[in-house]
């Protein structure tokens, strides 16, 4: 009989109510993925007060296979993430984090994607107004790449031209094709097609150059680079639509969070 007894290092990314006085709580792990599991108890159980949305640790679990049922026996508190529960940008933010894991299945790579949003939680918590968005781009940019649909930011797809220089002009993205066209090459790559504005957004040089930052410089690095208002703006309507586009349906956080993301 296979061991029912088990643990695991675990974010809670949600809490739904199960009945009278149980709760059924989403957990990613980076052994398991995303997995459901059962908390027993009323509002008096300290329990409750442990599994709590974005609350990370070492969780146990009693699992019977046979009945594909998962209990939570206990759950050893490591970082609670207050300011996830305080500000409503964080909150936000952490909880379209979650939804997109939900809905990929953390992209089949339990293990990074696990780290990726664990380092993701830990950067909402230390910062602060600008720098929690930024946190965001970098995080949609590093999960596309874990799910195998981030484009090429370097080179033109129409004509191998390097793009992601500071000194060129950008580039528009091109839906069907997921990848970027230099500013020269896109009136004759759309020759003959009508694309939507949201389906061909353009990026500037600098949007460009900093997504590539955050691909080959190091963390801390691109940490201190500076984003002006339009390159935060323009670099997360286009991390959204690509998010949703692999994701394969609209976000409920995008909806719900509109005005605050």
């Amino acid at each position: 009989m296979p061991e029912r007894n088990k643990s695991t290092q675990a974010i809670i990314l949600s809490v739904k109510q199960q009945g009278e006085n149980n709760r059924s709580a989403c957990i990613v792990s980076p052994d398991r993925g995303v997995f459901y599991a059962t908390l027993y108890g009323g509002s008096k159980s300290k329990m409750r007060s442990l599994v709590q949305p974005f609350n990370t640790g070492l969780i146990y679990l009693y699992e019977d296979e046979a009945r594909h049922f998962i209990k939570i026996s206990d759950f050893d508190v490591k970082s609670c993430h207050v300011s996830l529960h305080t500000d409503i940008y964080k909150m936000m933010a952490a909880n379209l984090a979650s939804e997109i894991l939900i809905k990929t299945k953390c992209a089949g790579e339990y293990s990074s994607a696990f780290t990726l949003f664990s380092a993701f939680l830990e950067g909402l918590e230390r910062t602060q107004g600008f720098a929690s968005r930024t946190g965001t781009i970098r995080f949609l940019w590093r999960y596309l790449k874990l799910l195998g649909l981030q484009p090429d930011v370097n080179t033109c797809s129409s004509c191998s031209a390097l793009i992601s220089t500071q000194t060129s002009q950008g580039g528009t993205y091109i839906r069907h094709i997921n990848g970027f066209v230099c500013r020269d090459c896109t009136p004759s790559f759309s020759e003959g097609q009508k694309f939507a504005k949201q389906e061909a957004p353009a990026l500037s040089s600098s949007s460009l150059f900093y997504l590539n930052a955050v691909n080959t410089m190091r963390p801390s690095t691109v940490r201190g680079m500076e984003l002006t208002p339009q390159n935060e703006s323009e670099l997360k309507n286009f991390l959204f639509l690509l998010i949703e586009h692999a994701v394969g349906s609209r976000l409920n956080c995008l909806e719900t969070g509109s005005g605050i993301l």
